[in-house]
């Protein structure tokens, strides 16, 4: 199983030592910036933007995001300092995450929580969101892990309070409850980050929240992601009519959260066990399973339980479906497939009317899907062992972030007349086996 993946020299690190980013590589004899600005470059986004990975955001996923990783790759070209909102070393573990440390069986690995060297510094007003050391300095990462488009004109959205809050992004405010402080708009923050180059990745989340919950939180209405997105597009153009890259959604039920647990392979293993599965829809209504309904990653399809007095496969019985919350049902696919066709629409409308670059990363994971080898290494959109997936089947590993990193650079030098040089992915671990 090792060939599947990469485990860098790097992380044979003596104890409390972490994996740095890593040198870029420069493929271009003459990097140049084009028609760009580079001197203050500005990444806004959700978790993705941020570097999180493995269900957690820590030291190690932030240096290897992939605005880190364009960064690093615009120096080449005369860009500035790009600041991000680091953990310390001492709390490097940030939010926790999950770690691989073993398989239960070839198909069934053993995640363990890290908890140790946490950022977390206490809990908020409502008893359940870990409050985040905060980080006050300037920065040019502006990436909130939860964000969504429908967030980002909402005051108080990283306030402390009982009713909920957001807590990365919390952590980057200034700790007080005045207009300019905690009540701040991300928009707003944005706007005075006055950037001369940026990236925007949002819009993920207004449909993911909806996947990941088996189709309970809601999506966000089509008016309110059109007018956020017009007041973030106009914020980050600014009055220096900045440049700057948007990118759209990837079709969310293409990563491992939705197809590791392969439903047509589920039906054929109750089918042997002479029954059938079954689920609860979006109507409430116990129906036999579709191979077009998503099995979730979370699901505990296939354990056995209690039904009576004999023990029955969970969802192997009209007694005892799958609960709504662990299957993403045929209707609601459907569902999440128009608002992605329809969020990404907008977000092209806005680049062309703005000027602006359009990295199409929907066409670019679709391309993916079926696996490709580079460098003689193999990727695909499988847990574990795909090589482009962290361990909570939804975000990326570094190797991930880097691969995206080029995609990104490939269509901001055809945009702006640039020759910034794309980075060596070799330089950047996948999985790591225990």
């Amino acid at each position: 199983m090792k060939k599947f993946f990469y485990k860098s020299s790097m992380l044979a690190l003596a104890a409390g030592m972490l994996l740095t980013s890593c040198d870029p590589e420069i493929d271009s004899a003459n990097p140049s910036s084009g028609e760009l600005n580079l001197e203050n470059y500005v990444a806004v986004g959700n978790s993705l933007t941020a570097g999180y990975q493995d269900n957690g955001l820590y030291l190690e996923g932030q240096l290897n995001s992939y605005p880190a990783i364009l960064a690093q790759q615009f120096a080449f070209a005369g860009g500035g300092e790009f600041k991000q909102p680091l953990f310390s070393d001492a709390q490097r573990n940030g939010s926790g995450y999950l770690r691989l440390t073993g398989f239960a069986s070839p198909t069934s690995p053993t995640l363990t929580p890290v908890r140790e060297n946490l950022a977390v510094v206490g809990m908020g007003q409502d008893g359940k969101t870990p409050l985040l050391a905060p980080y006050l300095e300037p920065i040019n990462n502006l990436g909130i892990p939860g964000i969504r488009m429908a967030d980002v004109s909402t005051p108080g959205y990283g306030f402390n309070n009982p009713m909920g809050f957001n807590p990365y992004y919390e952590r980057i405010l200034p700790d007080d409850v005045t207009p300019t402080g905690a009540l701040l708009p991300y928009v707003n923050r944005v706007a005075a980050s006055n950037p001369t180059f940026f990236t925007m990745w949002l819009g993920n989340n207004d449909v993911l929240g909806y996947a990941t919950s088996g189709g309970i939180a809601p999506i966000t209405p089509s008016n309110t992601f059109q007018s956020n997105l017009d007041a973030m597009v106009n914020a980050l153009v600014g009055q220096n009519a900045a440049k700057g890259a948007i990118i759209n959604i990837p079709d969310v039920t293409a990563v491992p959260f939705f197809t590791t647990k392969a439903t047509a392979q589920i039906m054929q293993s109750a089918a042997a066990a002479k029954t059938k599965l079954y689920i609860i829809d979006k109507d409430n209504q116990m129906r036999e399973a579709k191979a077009t309904d998503y099995i979730l990653l979370t699901s505990t399809v296939g354990t056995p339980e209690t039904v009576g007095t004999n023990q029955i496969p969970h969802g192997f019985s009209p007694f005892n479906p799958l609960a709504n919350s662990e299957v993403l049902d045929e209707a609601e696919v459907a569902a999440v497939k128009a608002a992605t066709v329809d969020f990404n629409n907008k977000l092209a409308a806005a680049a062309q009317a703005k000027n602006l670059a359009l990295v199409d990363m929907n066409t670019f994971f679709n391309s993916i899907k079926g696996g490709f080898a580079q460098n003689g290494v193999a990727y695909s959109p499988t847990f574990i062992t795909g090589n482009l997936f962290s361990l909570d089947a939804v975000h990326l590993t570094p190797r991930g972030y880097a691969i995206v990193a080029n995609e990104i650079i490939k269509n901001i030098n055809s945009k702006y007349n640039a020759s910034i040089p794309q980075v060596d992915v070799t330089q950047y671990r996948a999985v790591l086996l225990p």
